[in-house]
């Protein structure tokens, strides 16, 4: 297993590390197989009552690795990766708590509306460029955001792609709490050892009670994102704001529409 992410325990709690943080915890393919697959065997073993993920070194996640993305663009629909991930999110039966400190970009952000716990640290930054990128969100955000924070906070975070920090976060209803750096992990590991003390049974009960049978509207918006994302991901647009981040250079998306 790669050492970019660290699969542990913690008694009954599955702890899920993003342990990349000299590309700010960047995801690529094989990271997120790995994430993928610990959360599938977390789900059939009867050991792990709760997952939590969190980042290293002060970095939640930067997103997805754009050099790995672009070299997979055309891997899009396949199984696995980005896909997989995503998609096994709103399939879990038990609890996902998620620590989050420093930079959340992209799906970093997108991934905490399928949690059920998250807590942030005050250094906590969200951000989702995906329009930025000639894109659009993902991981049914464009369903689920809405449906917390209202439209137009929403839009704010996943359109206009205005940073939210920890307080933004906390009063838009996606952060549960804020707690010191220092104190971060031992909390979010407090409240999945809470869960995971609860009698079974109750607590995925109580989940699936919650979910509201949501699970298969969310699967189909996910779908929906993901053929608008592949068009747009062909376009003169996306094209350049990709060519530019990886130039790092600033688009120029007046000549894109022209060669459009």
């Amino acid at each position: 297993m790669s050492d970019e992410v660290l699969v542990l325990r913690e008694g009954d709690v599955q702890v899920i590390r993003l342990n990349r943080p000299a590309k700010k915890n960047a995801l690529t393919r094989a990271m997120y197989d790995i994430v993928t697959a610990a959360l599938k065997a977390g789900e059939t073993d009867d050991a792990v009552a709760v997952h939590v993920i969190t980042g290293t070194d002060g970095v939640f996640c930067a997103g997805n690795d754009i050099q790995d993305f672009a070299k997979r663009a055309t891997d899009l629909g396949a199984a696995g990766g980005a896909s997989g991930f995503i998609q096994s999110l709103p399939t879990l039966q038990k609890p996902l708590v998620a620590a989050v400190d420093g930079l959340a970009i992209g799906v970093g952000v997108t991934m905490l509306f399928h949690c059920d716990l998250v807590y942030a640290s005050p250094h906590a930054s969200f951000r989702t460029p995906f329009l930025d990128l000639g894109l659009v969100m993902e991981a049914a955000s464009s369903l689920l955001a809405p449906q917390g924070m209202g439209h137009q906070r929403a839009f704010e975070l996943l359109c206009l792609g205005e940073p939210f920090d920890a307080e933004a976060g906390y009063r838009a209803g996606f952060v549960n709490r804020i707690v010191p750096a220092d104190a971060l992990e031992a909390e979010a590991l407090a409240a999945a050892a809470r869960l995971a003390a609860k009698p079974r049974a109750a607590l995925l009960a109580a989940k699936r009670l919650m979910k509201g049978g949501a699970t298969n509207r969310t699967l189909e918006q996910m779908k929906t994102e993901a053929a608008v994302f592949a068009e747009l991901l062909q376009s003169a647009e996306a094209r350049e704001a990709f060519a530019a981040f990886l130039e790092k250079r600033k688009p120029d998306f007046v000549k894109a529409r022209r060669q459009g």
